[in-house]
């Protein structure tokens, strides 16, 4: 069985492709990824679950800008899912 930082990584892995299925016409363009992120996140996986609590859409969308800015920000040789994947466990760990 996968630990929830594996499970929460693959749930962004599928997030991420299901949003590039989504916006295929444009090649995945979206401006506002991180809400769309946060409600297919919310509203259909686990990720609550995982969580032990459901976030509040607002801070999981600004969470998500924050960790793009951050993970952007400078080379990093962790994919990019575990990096969120460690930072949204730790962040939402007190909320639960």
């Amino acid at each position: 069985m996968a630990s929830d930082l594996e499970r929460i990584g693959e749930l962004l892995t599928e997030v991420s492709e299901t949003h590039h299925r989504v916006f295929r016409i444009v090649d995945g363009a979206d401006d506002d990824w991180a809400s769309w992120y946060a409600w297919w996140l919310i509203s259909y996986s686990e990720l609550p679950a995982i969580l032990g609590v459901k976030p509040v859409p607002s801070e999981l969308i600004y969470l998500l800008v924050s960790l793009d800015k951050e993970y952007t920000g400078r080379p990093r040789e962790e994919r990019w899912q575990s990096y969120y994947a460690g930072r949204i466990a730790s962040h939402f760990e007190d909320a639960a």
